[in-house]
């Protein structure tokens, strides 16, 4: 009997690159791409249920700011530890923790007697979306193969802008089905209901394959392997693929690195500049998503896009469609981005998203300080919101996302993906803290000035960094 090879790591890894695209592939990316829409939902949700919560409660800007700041605080605080377990314990597991996580979270926020508890259920609701951004970027990119894992992976953070959409549409069948002040609880309920189907069907997935060969797991790995190439008998398995599965790699389990990565590790000379890379743009592009994202239905409300004298229904009613109007922008751009990325190339796409990004709000800032008043404008208005949504998620939006998973090793790629994720809500927590209170102190073109800048001064830290970008596909895997 002839002994069994030793397979390397590189060649097995070769064979999930080159098995094929299999319906199976797609639910596992359904069911993983739940956090990044469940973030864009909760936003939306969060800010059209601002309006009525002020009316309801009388809400001060300083509760106003620490909801929407409790929400990517939470994540900020979560995101690279999320990382770190998921690098250590395994994706599935750090997965369907932080559902459960956001679907308690959300009934916390939908019960809630008084308002001041809506602050740690948006705290835990961001802790679970925190921890979700590094894991689940981490098993698309591990499970698909090599030929569409570019295109996946951007699949999965356009999932956040469906789900913005998703809250907007919610906003208007509540607003217009149960026209009450306390619809705001129906649109944060929502968010834990969704929790819960996206918690059973994670329940049906398996584990990254790639997390599996790293912990030496080779058995289970191969089997899983074969398993994912059998699903619908769609096609069979390429000859290299059943060369890797009929073989028995021996492979020994790897050092205490794959319990996850320090800042002394991301830092270091090896992984600084992929580390700066991937976070320090992405923390400035927060800062203009968040602060614009969650105040959309306040700055539409503000610039009286439903009309003076509306009742409080009426306005969110149209504050809803206006919000639904711009962020079917969000959409478009993600689903060009699907072509783009891959086809054009990451750092192109993140550099022309964040000068697009910065147009947008110059034409928005344009309206704001006209000396006729900003309703004499709403076509710059409305230009400015659907440039400034279109060039974020065609741009940076989907290439913040999946530089990470890309640029590091499978050791250590959960916990350098939080790291990012992290960095990311910490410019998040500033833009929704700080936009109210600007709103307050200097008005909305204090607010639109603020993204402008930042949007700039991302396109130039892309633009230092992108030395470090990798070939298109690729994986690292040493």
């Amino acid at each position: 009997m002839t002994p069994a090879r030793a397979t390397s790591p590189a060649s097995f890894f070769s064979a999930i690159d080159q098995a094929p695209m299999t319906w199976r592939h797609y639910a596992l990316w359904l069911a993983a791409s739940g956090g990044a829409f469940l973030d864009g939902f909760s936003v939306v949700a969060l800010g059209l249920s601002l309006p009525l919560l002020k009316h309801e409660f009388s809400l001060s800007p300083l509760l106003i700011g620490l909801m929407g700041s409790a929400l990517v605080l939470g994540a900020a605080a979560s995101a690279w530890l999320g990382g770190v377990l998921a690098d250590r314990f395994g994706r599935k597991r750090v997965l369907m923790f932080d559902m459960a996580l956001i679907a308690l979270a959300a009934a916390l926020a939908a019960f809630a007697p008084h308002p001041w508890l809506l602050v740690p259920a948006q705290l835990l609701t961001g802790m679970g979306v925190g921890a979700d951004f590094p894991t689940s970027a981490s098993y698309v990119s591990e499970m698909m193969p090599r030929a569409t894992r570019s295109r996946m992976t951007v699949a999965t953070i356009a999932m956040q802008s469906v789900g913005m959409l998703a809250a907007a549409l919610a906003g208007i069948a509540i607003t217009r089905i149960d026209p009450e002040t306390s619809d705001w609880r129906l649109l944060l309920g929502a968010v834990g209901a969704l929790a819960v189907a996206f918690l059973f069907a994670r329940m049906w997935a398996p584990e990254s394959v790639r997390w599996l060969a790293a912990k030496g797991r080779i058995d289970a790995a191969r089997a899983l392997l074969a398993q994912l190439s059998r699903a619908f008998h769609e096609k069979p398995p390429s000859t290299s693929a059943q060369h890797a599965l009929a073989e028995r790699p021996i492979v020994p389990a790897p050092p205490s690195k794959s319990h996850g990565a320090g800042l002394g590790t991301l830092f270091g000379a090896r992984f600084r500049a992929q580390t700066l890379l991937v976070s320090l743009p992405w923390m400035l592009m927060d800062v203009a998503t968040y602060g614009v994202g969650l105040f959309t239905p306040v700055i539409l409300g503000a610039l009286h896009f439903g009309g003076a004298g509306a009742g409080p229904i009426a306005a969110e009613f149209a504050d809803a469609k206006g919000s639904a109007l711009v962020d079917l922008f969000l959409l478009v751009g993600f689903l060009v981005s699907l072509w783009a990325v891959p086809a054009l190339g990451r750092i192109p796409m993140q550099i022309g998203g964040f000068f697009g990004m910065a147009v947008g709000m110059a034409l928005l800032l344009f309206a704001v300080v006209a000396s006729d008043g900003a309703s004499a404008h709403m076509g710059f208005i409305i230009a400015g919101f659907v440039l400034f949504n279109f060039s974020m998620n065609v741009g940076p939006n989907a290439t913040t996302f999946i530089l990470a998973p890309a640029l590091f090793p499978t050791a250590v790629r959960a916990s350098a993906s939080g790291f990012a994720a992290g960095a990311a809500k910490v410019g998040a927590t500033f833009g929704t803290f700080v936009a109210p209170q600007l709103q307050a102190a200097w008005g909305l073109d204090g607010v639109v000035a603020l993204m402008t800048l930042v949007s700039l001064a991302g396109l130039v830290a892309t633009a230092f960094f992108a030395h470090a970008v990798n070939e298109e596909g690729a994986l690292e895997e040493d």
